[in-house]
């Protein structure tokens, strides 16, 4: 598809509740279904919060979850993606799934940066692949919060023909400026577009400001989300991507006999 609507769902995941969570998470994509989305992106580890002492006991609900948004998928015929833990043998992942509006599950990204700062390196393994899915709706990039202050992941994957960056996050107030700016500066330094999904509401000393987004090539902010728990939606065009690349063409002037 050239032209369709992408949603975003932000609201206060409630620590280790996985059935509440995942309830309002149905409950919003049905809303974005009845408004025609073509796309849906979840919030970072949207099914369990960072409850980090039980993250097997919520891995082990994953495999479940997948099969009944896959089932989503395939019934409204809209692309659903979000992260959640992911168990593989003693490790355990944060995992961006990207499933396809034919309900195929196109990707799994194992999130390649844990923020040191609340631990997260203590609780998961770190990826080590850089991840695209091609899906109906484009070749799209997948990243999960704290990737986003790495511009070599975003430009390795516009780089990859990625043409839309998914970004589930639990991103804090405290930096809630980085958020927004960082987010307009990979559409913009990609010629991309960016959805941004953060959380709302709080998490033991952590308060998060939502502001979730869709921003088009251009740095332009198609929809922006307030602090509360709220669904955005916003036409996604990707002639603009062509366009963008034409106009100011980044990529193909880039010095890679300089620095690769």
């Amino acid at each position: 598809m050239t032209v369709f609507k992408a949603g975003v769902i932000q609201f206060q995941i409630s620590k280790g509740e996985v059935d509440a969570n995942m309830e309002k998470v149905v409950s919003c994509l049905d809303t974005l279904a009845d408004q025609g989305a073509s796309l849906a992106v979840l919030p970072e580890m949207v099914s369990c919060g960072f409850d980090n002492e039980a993250l097997a006991e919520h891995a082990a609900t994953t495999p479940g979850i997948l099969k009944t948004l896959s089932a989503f998928s395939r019934q409204h015929n809209m692309a659903v993606a979000g992260s959640f833990p992911e168990r593989a043998g003693q490790d355990i992942y944060n995992t961006l799934y990207i499933a396809d509006r034919d309900g195929k599950i196109r990707a799994g990204y194992r999130k390649l940066h844990l923020f040191r700062l609340t631990d997260e390196h203590r609780y998961f393994s770190s990826g080590s692949e850089v991840v695209t899915a091609d899906t109906t709706l484009g070749r799209m990039g997948a990243m999960i919060c704290y990737d986003l202050r790495f511009p070599e992941l975003a430009r390795t994957l516009a780089l990859s023909e990625a043409r839309i960056l998914i970004v589930p996050a639990q991103w804090p107030n405290a930096r809630a400026m980085h958020w927004q700016s960082l987010l307009q500066a990979r559409a913009i330094e990609n010629q991309v577009f960016v959805i941004g999904a953060n959380r709302t509401g709080a998490d033991e000393n952590l308060t998060f400001p939502g502001l979730s987004a869709i921003i088009d090539p251009w740095g332009a902010v198609l929809a922006q989300a307030g602090d509360r728990d709220e669904i955005i939606l916003a036409e996604v065009d990707m002639n603009r991507v062509t366009e963008a690349r034409d106009t100011i063409p980044v990529l193909t002037d880039r010095r890679k006999d300089i620095y690769g």
